[in-house]
This record gives structure tokens, sequence and C-alpha cells, in this order.
């Protein structure tokens, strides 16, 4: 899964990434200090998945993972090709979600390229470039595919007429994300690859020791079906630099329960509807999965592996808290809580899985 972390100049962008992946990447007090796109592998810690291993004596751990995109800042006239405009758009259309850091916190040490701290003003920028960006690939596409229509194409024909109808929405400044894609033409989503229908997490850059999130982005955010968090970035950033036990016990001293990287990689997971699973043995590696609410034992098996997938017989099934409960895979036997599913089980959150299969 890869996630952009997009927002005006100088809004935090860089300082999270360095409080999610301890990359380093240069944060300094001008715009465009991000020119090409860092990218970080980061595991998602599961602390369900740790009880299940310190039960089973697993061997190892191993973490499913994020991708995080830190993207250069956009400005007013990105889609025009102002500032770092174009690259900035070609790179976040490579993504699955966004992050868009909001600066709300009052460091005038902190430039602002628009001249003052107004969240709601720089959310409203950031959008309109990429509704204007949308905007004008979609009328391009629907160009080509009323010609293709015009032979007799039903997809094509299907697919225009969605196509007039996202033209229309971008118009009146709506995102794509609100638009039905027609059974007709189910690839239409994927041929306009829009960016107004990328899911959205809010960050919202805070002052240290506030949480407080503004009315009028929590607002916003709930209009557009997004997800808010918030954070400083610079404190996240300075305990990021920290060991675990050192940055915990600050966390304590603040009250801070979670990580910026907990807070924002499950709220990136919440927006595209992400269950995580786990396989994990006696004395074997315990590994974390995710797979899409609503598919089932056979496409988790997929995620482990092709050939598991191909073989598929049956699998072994319990929520990680009944494993925990029983005591491990015996007593989970014994107490017949330990379930034999077929391929069209659906998964849920939480569960351990056993794949059998014929190789």
């Amino acid at each position: 899964m890869k996630v952009g972390i997009v927002g005006m100049p100088n809004a935090g962008k860089s300082s999270l990434f360095n409080a999610l992946t301890k990359a380093g990447a240069e944060a300094a007090n001008y715009p465009f200090t991000t020119i090409e796109p860092n990218v970080a592998i980061v595991p998602v810690r599961d602390e369900r998945l740790e009880r299940v291993a310190a039960l089973l004596h697993a061997s190892e751990i191993v973490w499913d993972t994020i991708a995080f995109h830190d993207i250069a800042g956009l400005v007013k006239g990105a889609s025009e090709g102002e500032g770092l405009g174009n690259k900035f758009l070609a790179n976040i259309r490579e993504t699955d979600a966004i992050v868009h850091v909001v600066r709300a916190h009052t460091d005038e040490s902190i430039l602002h390229s628009e001249g003052s701290v107004d969240p709601a003003r720089d959310v409203d920028t950031i959008e309109t470039e990429l509704v204007y960006a949308d905007l004008e690939q979609a009328e391009r596409r629907v160009e080509r595919v009323a010609k293709q229509a015009k032979s007799g194409d039903k997809e094509a024909a299907a697919e225009e007429a969605w196509l007039r109808t996202v033209v229309a929405a971008l118009q009146e400044g709506r995102p794509v994300r609100g638009i039905p894609v027609p059974d007709a033409a189910p690839n239409a989503l994927r041929n306009l690859s829009p960016l107004t229908a990328k899911p959205v997490l809010f960050v919202v850059n805070v002052d240290e020791g506030s949480d407080e999130i503004p009315a009028v982005i929590a607002e916003h955010a709930a209009r557009q079906g997004a997800g808010v968090v918030a954070l400083s970035t610079r404190l996240e950033a300075e305990l990021a630099e920290l060991d675990e036990e050192d940055a915990a016990a600050m966390r304590a001293d603040l009250g801070v329960s979670e990580s910026g990287l907990d807070r924002v990689s499950q709220g990136a997971f919440a927006l595209l509807e992400l269950n995580s699973f786990f396989t994990a043995g006696e004395g074997t590696i315990a590994q974390s999965w995710h797979l899409r609410n609503g598919l089932t034992a056979w496409h988790a098996a997929g995620q482990i592996h092709t050939d598991i997938q191909k073989g598929f017989v049956r699998a072994e099934v319990i929520a990680w808290d009944a494993l925990l409960d029983a005591g491990g895979f015996a007593g989970a036997r014994e107490r017949g809580t330990l379930r034999l599913e077929g391929r069209d089980y659906v998964m849920r959150d939480g569960d351990v899985i056993n794949v059998k299969f014929t190789p």
C-alpha cells in the first residue's frame, strides 16, 4: 500500500515523514525542500500479534508494511504547472491513499507560503488544484471515449456517460469519489485514475501539547468521508530520534498513548477498509497481513503465497483473543474454538489462519 504525504509547503510533511520513518528526510524552513518524493517502507505494528507471538514463542515477528511517499509541497496554480505542480500531481497519482498534512500550529518562525496560518484556506487550495487536474484529464478522456462510443461499443458508451457526470461534478468543485462507477464500465475509474477519488486522511499539525482538531477541518473531513487525526509533527519527529524505551517514557509524561505512526498508519488502513489477519505457529514465524473487508480465506491464502491459494484445501481459523484465552492451538482444539473453514469463509479482523493446501 502506497500513501502519499501531501500539503502546502512547510505544512510539516517532511517532519511527519521523519517521525513515521526515522529516515531523516531533509526538513528546512523554505518551500520545496522535498523535490523528489522520499519513500520509506515502514512496518505496521499490531499489539495483538505481539501477544500471539509471545504465547506461541514465535521465532520472530514479520510485520506487514506501508510505503510512505513524502511528496513536494503544492501551491496555488499547480494544476497549471506552478511551483512543482506537474511533478506533484504525477507522484500523487501513483499512490493508493493521501495523507493531507494541514498546518494549524502557531509557530511564527516557520514561514507560510501564503503569509498566514489558515487551515481551511490551505485545504481548499490543495483540493481545488486536485479538482482542476482531474477536470483537465476527464475532459481529454471523454473526447477519446466518445469516438469509441459512436462505433457502437457499449462499454465505451457507459464510460462516456459516467465521464460526463464526472466532468459536471468537477466543474462544480465536487470530487470524483462520490460518483459511482457503472457496472457496464467497470474499468472506467481505473482508466481515468482521478486524484479526487483517492481516500484521504487529514493530519492536522498542531502546537506541541495540543490534540485539538479545528472544527472547520473536522466538519470538512466529515462531509468528505475522510479520516482526521491531530498531532505535532515536530514533537513526533523529536520522539522518533529517541530509542523506544525513552520515547515511551516521554509519551507517558506527555499523556500520549500512541505514536504518530500508529495513528497515521491505522487511519490510512481504515481508509482502504482493510482487515488485519495473522499467521503463526508454535516456535515459527508470526506474521501480519492485510486484506480488504469482505474477502475470503481463499483471498487470504493468495496474500500469503499464490501457490497456497492455488492448492487451497481448507483453513484452520481462530480469533486472536480466543487463541490467547485457550492458551494456544492445543487448548483451542480441545475447546472446539479452532474452526475448519472452506475457501468462501469471509475473513474477520484479527483472525489467525493456518491454510492447508496441496502443493
